[in-house]
Order: structure tokens, then sequence, then C-alpha cells
């Protein structure tokens, strides 16, 4: 079973192309600067296709990850 749906590759590639022309923008309204990076114009392909409703997974959320925690023993010597 397939991840993302077919219309929604066709988002991405919209934006990769709008990218390598120049016109894609960032941030609502087209008011953001320039799109230069390729992983930033997926992002908005991706985004713009689960905006219209179509099967991309949810965004994975940064937060959400676990992390390592760095405990450390204490190693002080008591005083007698």
């Amino acid at each position: 079973m397939a991840k993302y749906s077919r219309s929604a590759g066709k988002d991405v590639e919209r934006a990769m192309h709008k990218r390598k022309k120049g016109t894609l923008k960032s941030g609502k309204g087209g008011k953001g600067g320039k799109v230069k990076s390729r992983k930033q114009a997926i992002a908005i392909g991706l985004s713009e296709a689960r905006k219209k409703g179509k099967k991309v997974p949810k965004k994975s959320s940064k937060s959400g990850k676990k992390r390592k925690s760095s405990k450390r023993k204490s190693t002080r010597k008591s005083k007698k």
C-alpha cells in the first residue's frame, strides 16, 4: 500500500518545478522570500497536498522524538 497518493506526488512535482523557475515563495500567500532549498520545496508541495485533502502521512513532530537523557552519576567523594 502506497504512503502517498499520485496526486500528492503531482503537487510536489509542481512545487519542484516552480522552485527551478524561481517563482516558488515561502509563507502565506507567497509573501515570503524565494525558496532555493530542495527539501523546503518538497515540504511546501506536501503541505499543499495535505490542505487539498490528499493522501499524505501526518507531519512528524520534533517534540515526539525520544531524547537520550544524560544523567550523570555523582562521583563526589564524601569527606569524613
